[in-house]
């Protein structure tokens, strides 16, 4: 009989899903999930290995009795601490090895401890190095009339106000459907935009999509039922400080989307008569005045 797998649960978007059957994978693909976790999860795990990794090999010195010089007769908590010099590569000199059984296994803990010092520089340099955007989305997508025809509006603003040149966007749809032999699907179809590219992205930018009769979401201005259950929205530019593409990502229920609203104006002229980015009204969005 074949091994069943474990569950796990997986977020796509606003949704979670639970996976049957899959295989664990933690120490298959170590180096992803040493990447994929937060930050204050993967200190906890470097942590965790340390002390236990140290107090492995303190056992493993207790066991050959008194191995270690200045340890109080081979003392668990002393040896402990003699793990932890050790491991690190630090040698104070006061606790030292005086038996080949005491040797073999510091030189052990030695290579172990080159290893596990490489690792975790490794890895913690590459979750510093990796671009990140820093894009705000507004909470709700809005839908109100622009040149006269109702239109699909997302805010994004660029939190760093650097200059992230050559930026785009492409705004999907997750829309289901069904085959002509009855069975059931789901498929990602792309929204047409007003405008694409931003060539210098740095506060804030309007997405704007109109719905015509040939998008997708005209069913829904009709009032009618569309096969349609989430937006997804990509910004992809170019961060100018860090000389690396960034991209960022948001997923929106169809429920989320507010109709007939309109998001409030948020320059603002300020006492010495410059211009003013209010984001406290970044998310806000007011019912729009019937023409």
């Amino acid at each position: 009989m074949a091994k069943r797998g474990g569950t796990r649960r997986v977020n796509v978007g606003t949704r979670q899903f639970t996976i049957l059957g899959a295989r664990n994978s933690t120490f298959a693909d170590l180096y992803h999930n040493s990447l994929a976790i937060s930050w204050p999860r993967f200190l906890l795990v470097v942590a965790s290995v340390f002390a236990i990794t140290n107090l492995i090999f303190a056992l493993l010195y207790w066991m050959g009795g008194d191995v270690i010089a200045n340890t109080q007769g081979g003392s668990l908590a002393m040896l402990f601490f003699f793990s932890v010099e050790a491991l690190s590569t630090v040698g104070f000199g006061d606790m030292h090895p005086m038996t080949y059984y005491g040797h073999i296994i510091a030189s052990v803990e030695n290579f172990f401890g080159l290893l596990f010092v490489a690792v975790t520089t490794g890895v913690m340099f590459t979750r510093f190095a990796r671009a990140r955007a820093r894009f705000m989305f507004a909470r709700h997508p809005v839908v109100s009339s622009f040149n006269g025809k109702p239109t699909l509006m997302i805010r994004v603003a660029n939190e760093r106000h650097n200059t992230v040149s050559d930026a785009s966007a492409r705004l999907w749809i997750l829309k289901d459907g069904r085959s002509a032999e009855g069975q059931s699907f789901r498929r990602f179809v792309e929204l047409k935009l007003e405008r694409v590219e931003n060539p210098v992205f740095i506060l804030s930018w309007t997405i704007f999509h109109t719905i015509d009769e040939h998008s997708p979401l005209f069913a829904l201005i009709e009032g009618q039922d569309a096969p349609v259950s989430a937006l997804i929205l990509t910004i992809t530019g170019y961060d100018e400080n860090m000389a690396q593409e960034v991209r960022a990502r948001h997923w929106y229920d169809v429920k989320e989307i507010k109709w007939d609203h309109r998001y409030a104006d948020i320059l603002e002229s300020g006492p010495d008569g410059d211009t003013q980015l209010n984001y406290d009204l970044f998310h806000e969005s007011t019912p729009e005045k019937p023409i």
